[in-house]
C-alpha cells in the first residue's frame, strides 16, 4: 500500500475588487489591540486589524500548508501585502541601492511567543516578490479578536505563519565579527 505524497501546494494571490465588502466582526468590538511596527524606520506604525484593512488594498491567498500538529491546512487569507504596510513605514535604506535593501530582515511575533525572520530580498519587486500578507480574515472570518496573522503562501509549511501578531521589527543585518575580520585583512577559516 502506497502512502500519499504531501499535499499539493496552491497558491494564488490576488488583489480584491473594490466593490468587495469589507469585514466585520459579529459585534462591534473596538480594535484595541495594537501591534507596532518599529525598527529602522521614518515613520514607525501601531496597527490594528481594522486599521489594517482600511488603510491598504486587500489581496486573497488561497493556500495548503503543512501543520505539524494538525497535517495540511486549506485556508485563504486577506489582508494587505506586509511590503505594502513597511513601505508605509519608510524603510530607511535607500531604495535605488539594491545591495543595501539586500541587508535588512524583518522579525515577527505572536500572541504566542511564536516569532519568525523574513528578508527584505524575499518581499522586494526587484528580488522574491513574495505575496507575503498581514491576514485581516481568515475563510471568510474577520481576525479583529483573534489578531492579524503573518502568512506566507509560498511556504510548503506552516511554521512562518505567525497568529495574533504582537510586533513586526524592520532593520538592517550587521556581522560586526565577520565585518571587522575582513576590514583588517585577517583570514576568516571555516569549520
Amino acid at each position: 500500500m502506497s502512502r500519499p505524497g504531501p499535499p499539493s501546494r496552491t497558491t494564488a494571490i490576488r488583489p480584491l475588487p473594490a466593490e468587495a465588502a469589507p469585514f466585520t466582526t459579529e459585534a462591534a468590538i473596538p480594535s484595541h489591540r495594537r501591534f507596532p511596527v518599529r525598527g529602522q524606520l521614518r515613520r514607525p506604525l501601531a496597527l490594528t486589524v481594522a486599521d489594517l484593512r482600511e488603510r491598504w488594498p486587500p489581496h486573497r491567498a488561497e493556500v495548503v500548508f503543512d501543520c505539524a500538529t494538525n497535517g495540511p491546512q486549506h485556508h485563504t487569507f486577506e489582508g494587505p501585502l506586509l511590503r505594502e504596510v513597511i513601505d508605509a513605514a519608510g524603510p530607511a535604506f535607500d531604495a535605488r541601492r539594491r545591495k543595501d535593501r539586500c541587508r535588512y530582515l524583518l522579525a515577527v511575533t505572536g500572541g504566542d511567543g511564536h516569532h519568525t525572520v523574513l528578508s527584505w530580498a524575499e518581499l522586494d519587486a526587484d528580488f522574491g516578490d513574495a505575496p507575503v500578507l498581514l491576514a485581516t480574515a481568515m475563510d471568510g472570518c474577520a481576525l479583529d479578536v483573534a489578531g492579524s496573522q503573518l502568512v506566507v503562501p509560498s511556504d510548503r509549511c506552516g511554521a512562518r505563519y505567525i497568529s495574533a501578531l504582537t510586533g513586526i521589527w524592520f532593520g538592517a543585518c550587521a556581522l560586526p565579527e565577520l565585518s571587522d575580520e575582513l576590514a583588517s585583512g585577517d583570514r576568516v577559516d571555516g569549520p
